[in-house]
């Protein structure tokens, strides 16, 4: 049976850990590197670093926070925000990065999926997708949220797939923040469509938004979550053994 994952992420904006409310109004955290260190050592199985405002300010990702914390933890991390190029890739991943997120640079530049994916190959190619519900429609957001491309968002993760990516983020912007469950809708449509492990991120407000996501939805491989662990409202050991208890297998 495959283990399902729980992945901390860290939003970082000017050197901080940061979180908000449908990727609005956000507010200060943490350090990123004393956070990395603490959730490697609680029992997460990745970390997902994202670089918030880098491809709005149209600048390369922080490396030197990025080499701290990737020497700090034992757990694969996965690294993202104003990845544009082949270089950015190799520069992330030189930094310590095990997986490196493409978003606004692969819409802006959709070759770079298959090229990074020929590179280095598919595991290492994550292809995260903000995703927002226009007029009843899923639709593919950029820039952190702030663009609507008008991209049908399930063609493009099926491009993405078909392209060369070998995971799926799926960032549901109605539900980011919100703690009222994951997008169960949304996460099935794009499970439907693909065959590469889908991570499940926005909306979790609880251990039994967890519970609820594997059971509902077994094809997701993942719950990634911010605000309940940054906060302290759940643990993540705690949540394991409620996963345990319910029959989901996951690492303890």
């Amino acid at each position: 049976m495959i283990t399902k994952r729980i992945i901390p992420c860290l939003d970082v904006k000017n050197g901080r850990v940061v979180k908000g409310v449908n990727f609005e109004g956000l507010s200060d955290v943490s350090s990123p590197v004393e956070l990395a260190d603490y959730y490697s050592r609680a029992g997460a199985d990745e970390l997902v670093f994202y670089d918030i405002t880098a491809s709005v300010e149209g600048r390369q990702i922080f490396t030197d926070i990025l080499k701290e914390a990737a020497s700090k933890i034992f757990i694969p991390l996965t690294v993202g925000g104003g990845i544009t190029t082949l270089d950015d890739f190799e520069r992330v991943l030189n930094c310590g990065a095990d997986k490196v997120s493409v978003n606004s640079g692969a819409i802006k530049n959709p070759k770079i999926i298959e090229e990074a994916a020929k590179k280095y190959g598919d595991q290492c190619v994550v292809l995260s997708a903000d995703i927002k519900r226009v007029d009843g429609k899923f639709k593919l957001f950029k820039n952190g949220g702030r663009v609507n491309t008008e991209i049908d968002a399930l063609e493009w993760i099926k491009f993405g797939v078909d392209s060369g990516a070998g995971e799926i983020v799926v960032n549901s912007i109605d539900t980011d923040g919100v703690k009222q469950g994951f997008d169960l809708e949304m996460l099935e449509a794009v499970c439907n469509i693909v065959s590469v492990p889908v991570i499940a991120s926005g909306g979790a407000g609880g251990i039994k938004d967890f519970i609820e996501l594997f059971n509902k939805l077994p094809k997701v491989d993942a719950g990634l979550a911010a605000s309940i662990f940054h906060f302290g409202e759940v643990t993540i050991d705690e949540l394991k053994r409620e996963l345990k208890k319910n029959n989901i297998n996951t690492r303890i």
